[in-house]
């Protein structure tokens, strides 16, 4: 059932605009058509702007056939995460309670950029409510569910953007991450996802406590994708008073340099975390082939302490900052969990929320100190294959801790770039990612070991078993 466009990555794009061969307004076309086919069961976009789109492309056309083309990603179609700003269309995050009526009138700076490079913006694509969680459903929009099996979450919390990524809608997927927010849903729905350092893309505004450990990023089809994008991203913006200073870097130099000689740490039981076997097994042969590609690879331990102790009151407080700058006469339009989670984080006290923030200082110091040993940490991505779309987030059956976020979080906390890599399926037939870390700015080393892992795995997009399953769903 795929069209002979939804799989084309950016850079394969770019060569056909400029050989004549094929338009933005084709790819946008081709783009919008499998939306419409495959948005009944994803349920995967907040929103969509068919005419805006088809618009720009028009005009991206026009650049390219004058030679005027404004980057690597002019034409290229790409969906904004609903946690972002975008000019003209309403930022809800997931809830009910966010007022529509309102001028939304500026960008991020991530959007900013994409429109400055030509970018084809198709529309805004679904998130829990205020990314809570590692799962995409709310009571805005219900469950959107994964490419791979619709009764399978796609991870969260932009699991709309990698389920219509993963599906073949768009070329790159901008999304945020938090907590795991970008990987997360990479391994969940086949893809690569990175989280740079912190305050290597700008971002505005800084409405949350949880601003301190969000970093927007690329999901694409691959590293080079990733990279061509990240160039775009990393641009500085006047309005965000934190960012780092602006690299004037290409982020694909060195892509191709390989890993021989690299020390990496491989940690599966990384802070206490118990990985299934299903997990495992493909990390382990991942692993397995960073040696074959000349790397010096040890087993590192658990490195760090358990998360959940030192860091679920300071969860807590960012969830009730949350609430108390919602109206109590919309509190019931909350989702009931996350709502439950904030009200708990009213009653977190200065102290705890003090000695969250201490805990972050010295988890950063104490990666630091490890990587002055080693170039790389690899662990999974999670310690559980997807989960169903019905499942209770943070419960017992799904605890944050245990299950979904102890691979990920800590390099949110530490500010340290992160990918995850597509590296195998389960036995029923679901993706499995592998994480590479680095130590803070190391963006292009976590890069460029990323593709050579990417390279030595040849994972196919799109995938034949994924391939299989959307035919079906269709016919």
């Amino acid at each position: 059932m795929t069209e002979d466009l939804a799989y084309l990555s950016a850079g394969e794009l770019g060569a056909r605009y400029r050989a004549g061969s094929l338009t933005p307004v084709d790819a946008v076309e081709s783009a919008l058509t499998r939306l419409a086919r495959l948005e009944p069961l994803l349920n995967a976009f907040q929103r969509v702007d068919a005419e805006g789109a088809r618009q720009a492309a028009r005009q991206s056309a026009e650049r390219w056939r004058q030679g005027a083309s404004l980057s690597p990603l002019d034409g290229v179609p790409i969906t904004v995460k609903d946690t972002l700003l975008a000019k003209g269309w309403p930022t809800l995050h997931g809830s009910r309670t966010v007022e529509v009526a309102q001028s939304w009138r500026e960008d991020a700076p991530e959007v900013a950029r994409l429109r400055a490079a030509g970018a084809i913006l198709l529309g805004k694509t679904t998130t829990p409510e205020f990314g809570w969680k590692a799962l995409t459903d709310s009571p805005l929009k219900g469950a959107t569910r994964s490419p791979w099996n619709p009764e399978i979450t796609p991870g969260g919390s932009s699991g709309g953007a990698a389920a219509a990524l993963a599906a073949g809608i768009g070329a790159l997927a901008l999304g945020t991450d938090g907590g795991g927010s970008i990987r997360i849903p990479a391994s969940h729905c086949g893809l690569f996802g990175f989280k740079p350092s912190w305050g290597r893309v700008p971002h505005y505004p800084h409405k949350s406590p949880f601003s301190t450990v969000i970093s927007g990023g690329p999901l694409a089809r691959s590293v080079r994708d990733a990279a061509v994008m990240l160039n775009e991203l990393a641009k500085p913006d006047p309005r965000d008073v934190t960012a780092l200073p602006y690299e004037t870097c290409d982020w694909c130099d060195g892509l191709e340099d390989g890993i021989k000689g690299l020390r990496i740490a491989f940690a599966p039981g990384l802070g206490g975390a118990e990985p299934r076997d299903a997990v495992l097994q493909p990390v382990r042969e991942a692993v397995r082939l960073l040696g074959e590609l000349g790397a010096a690879v040890a087993d590192a331990g658990a490195i760090i302490d358990p998360l959940q102790p030192l860091f679920e009151p300071y969860w807590l407080a960012g969830f009730a900052h949350t609430l108390r700058q919602i109206p109590r006469d919309r509190h019931e339009l909350l989702d009931p969990r996350f709502r439950l989670l904030a009200e708990q984080g009213l009653a977190v006290g200065l102290e705890a929320y003090c000695a969250g923030a201490m805990a972050r200082l010295h988890l950063a110091e104490r990666l630091q100190a490890f990587h002055a040993d080693y170039d790389l940490l690899v662990t999974p991505v999670l310690p559980t294959p997807p989960p169903p779309v019905t499942t209770p987030y943070h419960s017992a059956g799904y605890d944050r801790w245990r299950d979904a976020v102890p691979y990920t979080l800590p390099f949110n906390l530490a500010g340290n770039p992160a990918a995850s890599i597509p590296c195998g399926v389960t036995e029923d037939g679901l993706p499995v990612g592998v994480q590479i870390a680095g130590p803070r700015f190391a963006d292009a080393l976590v890069l460029r070991a990323s593709r050579a892992l990417e390279q030595a795995l040849r994972w196919p997009m799109p995938h034949p078993l994924l391939e299989a399953r959307l035919a079906r769903l269709v016919a």
